[in-house]
């Protein structure tokens, strides 16, 4: 049930990352894929599955435009 949680979570951050970035969800998808915000949400040791989707997705974009 975790694992399934978990999902919906990424799969609702990559449509609020989409409309963010202004990209279809299968370039979402292949972005968040390869950031280490990404790594750390599939890691529970991080406990960022706790934290909320706009949190995340905020991650995402500061680790993007860190780049």
């Amino acid at each position: 049930m975790r694992d399934a949680v978990l999902w919906r979570k990424q799969s609702h951050i990559i449509m609020m990352l989409a409309e963010a970035l202004k990209v279809d969800a299968e370039q979402a998808l292949d972005l968040f894929y390869s950031t280490k915000t990404y790594q750390q949400l599939s890691d529970p040791k991080y406990g960022l599955q706790l934290m909320s989707d706009q949190y995340i997705v905020d991650n995402v974009l500061m680790e993007f435009r860190q780049k």
